[in-house]
């Protein structure tokens, strides 16, 4: 019974991720009319931010977890935020630019 109710909040959870995707690419579509397939990549690079956040972090030992992933998904959350700057003015603003 307890895989079996790990196996559903893995399928949550994977779910959650998936619909988060679809849904920025639906935005972008939305606003710009083009798509930008980047959003696999900006997302695998924030997993990978926190990760090596938390792994520079925990071994330490003199942090509590919650305030290690807290810091581990803030980074994250900035690392992709500017990324996603750089890939929209970049080449999707000159590219919106040279079609009006």
């Amino acid at each position: 019974m307890d895989i079996f109710l790990q196996q559903i909040v893995n399928g949550l959870v994977l779910g959650s991720i998936y619909a988060l995707i679809a849904l920025g690419y639906t935005m972008v579509y939305g606003i710009l009319e083009l798509i930008n397939f980047a959003h696999g990549e900006v997302t695998m690079v924030g997993g990978m931010v926190c990760i090596a956040i938390l792994q520079a972090l925990l071994p330490a030992g003199s942090l509590p977890l919650i305030v290690a992933l807290a810091l581990g998904v803030g980074g994250a959350m900035l690392v992709c935020m500017l990324l996603g700057l750089a890939i929209e003015r970049v080449p999707i603003v000159r590219c919106a630019a040279r079609r009006a």
